[in-house]
């Protein structure tokens, strides 16, 4: 494993789509995808914005059926059949890992478009969580084709164990 970072950055690129980032660490910029609004100071649930937050990952998911773990300072586990991650304001588990089947809205974390094949919570509104001001901020796969995220910051498939093996849970990612 590379020698984790202490930040790395992630940009929109002037200019550009809104959902065009660039992610910088150290000397090496990458592309990425960011949220299809751009970044913003006043995240909201659903809004389509990356939040413009300096933030840390505080766990780590992947896909046992569909690959090996990166390697990465970050703890990690395999995703699990009823993981699902709760995205209703209101709901006493909002923005938390929840076992499905869940009564409130949830996302699927075995999704079966891939993009959370590996994926990294950050640590957007978890202490305090605060209902409405966004949920799920995590660090996943980006779409193949190069679309937008909801809010997340999407890493490319040929890119994404390089960027794991620079984050440990200290690694500040600075986004805006």
């Amino acid at each position: 494993m590379l020698r984790p970072l202490s930040r790395i950055t992630v940009r929109a690129v002037p200019g550009g789509p809104r959902h065009i980032g660039r992610i910088t660490l150290g000397p090496v910029t990458l592309r990425c995808r960011i949220g299809r609004s751009g970044i913003t100071h006043r995240k909201k649930e659903g809004d389509g914005a990356s939040p413009h937050a300096t933030l840390r990952a505080v766990r780590g998911f992947w896909r046992r059926d569909r690959r090996l773990p990166p390697v990465t300072g970050v703890p990690l586990r395999p995703i699990r059949p009823g993981d699902g991650w709760c995205e209703v304001p209101g709901d006493r588990n909002y923005n938390r890992l929840v076992t499905k089947p869940y009564a409130a809205s949830h996302e699927d974390m075995m999704r079966k478009d891939g993009l959370y094949d590996v994926v990294l919570e950050l640590d957007w509104n978890r202490r305090p969580r605060r209902q409405g001001k966004g949920s799920a901020i995590f660090l996943h796969l980006a779409r193949d084709e190069g679309g937008p995220t909801a809010g997340c910051v999407g890493i490319f498939r040929n890119r994404i164990d390089f960027v794991m093996s620079r984050l440990s849970p200290r690694t500040r990612i600075v986004l805006g």
